[in-house]
């Protein structure tokens, strides 16, 4: 069906915006091969590129792609002609309608492929950062550098990674589905890192010029729903949803009218989803309920958000309880950006120069010295103690490495005032 009003390029750039994860999960799973799968996805984008400015957008533009995705799939297995079974078997798998799955707008098998692509590459028998950096390539959409940067590893290092993981998917004869109730726990700290990574990605996107990536943070709660359903009695699965809504709550807060960086401090907190801190909320209690007092990372940066949540305003937050939930998130999971994160709440609690000291300690350790909000924090408590010069070099290192268009410009505007107040 044509549409003379709808540009097909910008609808060729939304349809492989919100329906690539769906078209290539519905193609592994019918194909069995990442590989051909992401090449029959590519080529039916490009194919839509050629084709809808001339002959129009479809009515249903993801059911399209997987059809003509499936379509240049079985050319290929066909050439190949050692793959009669599996030709034979997509055949018929088209004959009952495979496109119909795929519905805008609505819920269908695509779901479950998502969910099923999930539990795949978070099979135990896969390393942890392996699971977590195939899910995010093949069901998240991020490319190879976003994810080697959310891993703070070398591209190379990450692509490695990937393609073992695929290989060992194949030679293990790895199934693509759900696994059975008993078998969900195995595969769950995967599951989840992989969903926090992919909505963390939406939320402050490690390049481009847009802050935030809507369709991935959206992304990532629905399926963070879903696997919440599958394991009511999980605390760390309620606490992944409830800490995606409380976070995502304050998404249209964060930027100004140009798009500019707002940070938490200044936002209108009018503008916060009302709606999600409610559905959140009450997830962090249920969460904190289930974990009987043991509560895991998830619950616990739950908890965190909750506290920035239920404060009127910014001089209202209980920052001396957000560092105190940060130091048993240390001892939770311990980590260098915990360890930033609990110092930057010691400096809102204590003062600067309480949480300077604990920043300078992480900078001479060294490991983060790559990631650019450690400079970032340095460099606002150094402007708050009164250190402008050791502050502008520090926002200089922060902006060398920052990648996002919107961070990058506050950076330089805090740069550009500390140098003109020295």
């Amino acid at each position: 069906m044509i549409h003379p009003d709808v540009e097909p390029g910008d609808v060729v750039e939304r349809a492989f915006r919100e329906e690539s994860s769906r078209a290539l999960a519905t193609l592994i799973r019918l194909l069995g091969d990442f590989d051909l799968a992401e090449e029959a996805v590519q080529d039916a984008f490009v194919i839509a590129i050629e084709r809808w400015p001339r002959d129009g957008v479809p009515d249903r533009p993801g059911a399209w792609i997987v059809t003509t995705a499936r379509n240049r799939a079985l050319d290929t297995l066909r050439r190949r002609r050692t793959e009669a079974a599996k030709v034979a078997e997509i055949e018929r798998a088209a004959g009952a309608g495979v496109e119909e799955d795929v519905r805008l707008g609505g819920e269908s098998r695509v779901a479950d492929d998502r969910l099923r692509l999930i539990f795949t590459c978070c099979h135990p028998a896969l390393p942890l950062d392996a699971r977590v950096a195939l899910t995010l390539r093949t069901l998240g959409g991020l490319t190879t550098p976003e994810i080697a940067r959310a891993f703070l590893v070398p591209e190379a290092t990450l692509a490695q990674r990937i393609v073992r993981a695929k290989k060992k998917i194949l030679a293990a004869h790895i199934p693509y589905r759900v696994p059975p109730d008993d078998l969900l726990p195995e595969r769950l700290d995967g599951v989840l890192a992989t969903l926090y990574l992919i909505f963390n990605e939406g939320y402050t996107a490690s390049v481009g010029d847009a802050l935030v990536r809507r369709d991935l943070c959206a992304e990532a709660i629905r399926l963070a729903r879903l696997v919440a359903g599958l394991m009511p009695d999980e605390p760390e699965a309620a606490g992944l949803l409830a800490l995606l809504l409380l976070q995502d709550s304050r998404r249209d807060a964060r930027t100004g009218a140009d798009g500019s960086l707002v940070l938490l401090e200044d936002q209108d907190r009018s503008r916060w989803d009302r709606a999600e801190i409610a559905e959140g909320t009450a997830l962090v209690a249920r969460s904190l309920t289930i974990a009987r007092g043991r509560p895991g990372p998830y619950v616990l940066q739950a908890a965190i958000a909750a506290c920035h949540a239920d404060a009127v305003g910014a001089d209202d937050t209980d920052w001396a309880e957000i560092a105190a939930l940060y130091a048993a998130l240390a001892r939770v999971a311990p980590s260098p950006v915990v360890d930033l994160n609990r110092a930057v709440a010691v400096a809102m609690a204590e003062g600067p120069a309480s949480g300077l000291i604990l920043v300078e300690g992480l900078a001479r350790e060294g490991s983060l010295d790559d990631y650019h909000l450690l400079h970032a924090a340095r460099a606002d408590l150094l402007r708050r103690v009164g250190r402008r010069g050791e502050a502008a070099a520090a926002y200089e290192r922060a902006l060398e490495l920052a990648t996002n268009g919107a961070e990058r410009a506050f950076l330089a505007r805090r740069l550009g005032e500390v140098r003109s107040a020295g």
